[in-house]
């Protein structure tokens, strides 16, 4: 591994929607100044190498650390959750396993709704944020490209983003498959970051009947919706009156405090209320409000897996494609890490090559020495060429065998 520190270890540490519900994910998402913060302390800490990535479904933290405990700290310490919260829904990913899982994240292989390629997006943000914090090394910047390919050759040889389910799609199949109970809604979208749009854009394309109504903090972007697909735009001062004369209130506010509470409804009035927030922005007491159906994204994600089934048999083939990557992205590890120490064998063996030629020339007149050279020469890059493929080949015996070579010939 590339570190400034030879007993570092490239890790992935963090939890997702396998074990951790969404109560315990919201602990543990990481707002953006969190997210900026976290890096630069590991900057200061001189970790080589960091990464974080804090979604709706997961939240990690990518790098190079003497132990995972250092990075656990890190995000413990960011976060609202515990160190033993953490320890009981975790994952620790080490070395070879830390790059498969990476790679495998980015082909929507890991994702909650099967070939979710949101999260590519979601890469690319995070990857941007470490560049501007200076935490991105040579390692951490090809593993990142080596996974975009990846999930490049999965989205166009496999169909595993088949009739692509998002967690906004979900939510449109959702309402479009209770059209008989809300044949003609009024549905409000509270929130207009990339969930909150794109699920306004899935229900202007698929919902004609509906009438839909958009807010956001910064109304520009509410504005802009409205002139661009011809859905309403109300302001934030009037969020209380619209929540109440909606039929279906779908939130996807970014806030790490509830943006909708149980004061804003009227208890009468049947109303579904769709979270797409994480953590919830929906406060707990809506839930217990009758003729009120709240769902959370974990909920919303359990109704499409009937619809997941085609995709599960992509999962062989999707796989293969990642191991490709993964050894692809290990030769050029074994490759980076090698050249120093081939360089070395190299130079100890032109060294010896010469010395043996000066005395065989003082012993042999009838010795050619431009016949000589041309023939050692040939030796060594064989002899080397041989260590090399070796190398490649042998990726769990490399790193010794660079260290046996650096000690015999340096």
């Amino acid at each position: 591994m590339e570190n400034h520190r030879k007993d570092n270890n490239f890790y992935v540490i963090g939890l997702s929607y396998k074990k951790a519900d969404v109560a315990i994910r919201s602990k543990f998402s990481l707002s953006k100044e969190n997210e900026s913060a976290l890096l630069n302390e590991a900057k200061e800490l001189g970790m080589d190498g960091v990464m974080v990535l804090s979604t709706c479904n997961r939240t990690e933290i990518i790098g190079f650390a003497h132990h995972p405990y250092e990075l656990i700290s890190l995000l413990c310490k960011y976060a609202n959750g515990s160190v033993d919260e953490f320890a009981n829904v975790s994952f620790v990913y080490k070395n070879t396993e830390a790059v498969e899982h990476f790679i495998s994240v980015a082909t929507g292989l890991d994702s909650q709704i099967l070939g979710d390629y949101e999260i590519v997006g979601q890469l690319k943000a995070a990857f941007e944020l470490a560049k501007k914090a200076n935490t991105v090394n040579a390692f951490i910047e090809r593993l990142y490209n080596t996974a975009l390919h990846a999930s490049k050759e999965v989205k166009n040889k496999t169909k595993l983003s088949a009739g692509t389910t998002t967690v906004s799609y979900a939510t449109v199949q959702y309402i479009k498959e209770r059209a008989v109970k809300y044949p003609n809604p009024k549905i409000l979208v509270f929130g207009l970051g990339d969930i909150g749009e794109s699920t306004v854009k899935g229900l202007n394309s698929h919902l004609k009947q509906a009438e839909i109504t958009v807010i956001n903090r910064t109304e520009e972007k509410a504005t802009i919706l409205e002139n661009k697909l011809g859905v309403r735009a109300a302001k934030m001062a009037d969020l209380k009156n619209e929540i109440r004369k909606s039929d279906i209130l779908i939130v996807a506010t970014g806030s790490a405090q509830p943006t909708v509470t149980a004061d804003m409804f009227d208890e009468h009035t049947p109303q579904l209320i769709i979270d797409l927030s994480v953590p919830c922005n929906v406060s707990c007491e809506v839930k217990n409000m009758s003729n009120k159906k709240l769902l959370d994204v974990d909920m919303l994600s359990a109704k499409t897996k009937s619809t997941l089934e085609n995709r599960k048999l992509q999962i062989p083939k999707v796989k293969s494609i990642i191991q490709e990557y993964t050894d692809e992205f290990y030769e050029w590890v074994i490759f980076r890490k090698s050249s120093p120490a081939l360089s070395t064998l190299k130079h100890s063996l032109e060294t010896i090559k010469n010395d043996a030629i000066a005395i065989n020339l003082k012993k042999n007149d009838h010795l050619k020495p431009q016949e000589v050279e041309e023939i050692t020469s040939l030796m060594i890059n064989k002899i080397v060429s041989k260590f090399a493929t070796y190398l490649k080949d042998e990726n769990s015996k490399a790193e010794m065998s660079i260290e046996v070579i650096e000690q015999v010939f340096k």
